[in-house]
């Protein structure tokens, strides 16, 4: 018997979504239709009828203004927010900033799916010669962090969010919902990707498959255990959300000839 609610959702698009660029740990705030998407997200809950007691974000801006519209319409701005490195996007190190379908007619469509949707997979390291390491790793953000920001990742894979991701879960956001707190996390892809993976046991192999939109609300129910009483849920015209995951999964494809 579901005993919690959990909801998570992948922030509101941004500029570099409609570039289909890799965005990372570039700090972009949310597009037009972002906000929109937002909105219309607190609306959908609104509908829905949910209430939460507290919300948490990664410390990138697209997440933590997703979490405000999200907030602002369900009437619920006094609702406090923690912000944590912790739920950041994957770090895609040197491909940050690449345009996704280029560099699948660059190095083939199954490269770039493993880059963006396998495992254990690292993509190449940032270097300092990057154009956007200075924008990233001299960040202010990253100094109040919880460990020193000379530490912190230069490329991650899947797994490696999770490893950073899941001290956060137990620690903070699980002992919050054991203790009766509603919980929304407002965060990224894969930061939102691990967590599923984590919480409903998805394999190796079988979290390549997951995508996860923009600006749409994932609701899991949970034991007291914190274990999932039924697969996942994305709240939403069903139909309009299949379309915006194959959106999500051709991301990674070569852009088709106009000729």
């Amino acid at each position: 018997m579901s005993k919690y609610k959990l909801v998570m959702l992948r922030h509101g698009e941004g500029a570099w979504n409609i570039e289909n660029r890799f965005c990372s740990w570039v700090d972009q705030k949310l597009s037009a239709d972002g906000l929109k998407e937002a909105e219309e997200c607190g609306k959908k809950l609104k509908s829905l009828g949910f209430e939460f007691d507290l919300v948490f974000t990664s410390i990138l801006s697209r997440s933590i203004q997703t979490a405000w519209l999200v907030l602002r319409e369900l009437d619920q701005e006094w609702v406090p927010t923690q912000s944590s490195w912790r739920l950041n996007e994957r770090h895609y190190g040197a491909l940050i900033g690449l345009n996704r379908a280029e560099l699948a007619l660059n190095h083939g469509e199954e490269q770039v799916k493993i880059w963006r949707r396998s495992y254990d997979v690292s993509p190449p390291p940032i270097a300092v010669s990057h154009p956007y390491y200075q924008e990233i790793h001299t960040d202010r953000r990253y100094t109040t962090c919880d460990i020193p920001k000379e530490i912190l990742p230069k490329s991650e894979s899947l797994k490696q969010v999770l490893d950073r991701l899941l001290p956060y879960w137990n620690e903070v956001i699980a002992q919050e919902i054991k203790n009766g707190k509603r919980v929304l996390i407002s965060a990224h892809g894969n930061s939102t990707r691990a967590l599923l993976k984590h919480l409903e046991g998805i394999s190796d192999s079988d979290i390549v498959n997951i995508s996860l939109p923009t600006g749409v609300p994932v609701l899991l129910e949970l034991d007291e255990n914190l274990h999932p009483v039924k697969p996942h849920e994305f709240l939403g015209d069903q139909e309009v959300i299949r379309a915006a995951i194959k959106k999500v999964e051709d991301q990674g494809k070569v852009k088709p000839s106009d000729n």
